[in-house]
């Protein structure tokens, strides 16, 4: 059975991070559910707006987002009880990162594409 990736801040712009991290974990055989409120599907996968509306577990969440939104997000993704985050580059502000160990996340800052043994200049 594979791993639920949601991939927070995908989106179809295929230069962007979040369209590539969406591509690299599908890649690698992850069921990937892109979250975004104002895309209806990304890549053919079809989108939340939030995490707490994706129906069953989500296993590892990759975020993408700014870090204003991060914050709010991190509450989203403790609520929904996932068990791995990845605060990408960009996505890993100081008060996201103080909120993500204030709510007990399992949260890492790094490039969840490299740690998946991708590479975000292959997509």
């Amino acid at each position: 059975m594979s791993r639920t990736v949601a991939v927070i801040g995908a989106s179809n712009n295929r230069r962007k991070f979040g369209n590539k991290a969406l591509r690299a974990f599908a890649h690698q055989g992850y069921t990937v559910i892109p979250i975004n409120p104002t895309e209806p599907q990304v890549e053919g996968y079809r989108a939340y707006a939030s995490v707490l509306d994706v129906p069953g577990p989500v296993d590892v969440a990759t975020v993408y987002v700014a870090p204003s939104v991060g914050v709010r997000v991190m509450e989203e993704l403790a609520q929904k009880g996932v068990a791995e985050v990845w605060l990408n580059p960009g996505a890993d502000g100081d008060q996201v990162v103080s909120r993500a160990r204030e709510l007990g996340l399992n949260a890492r800052q790094a490039c969840s594409i490299i740690a998946i043994g991708e590479s975000p200049a292959w997509y």
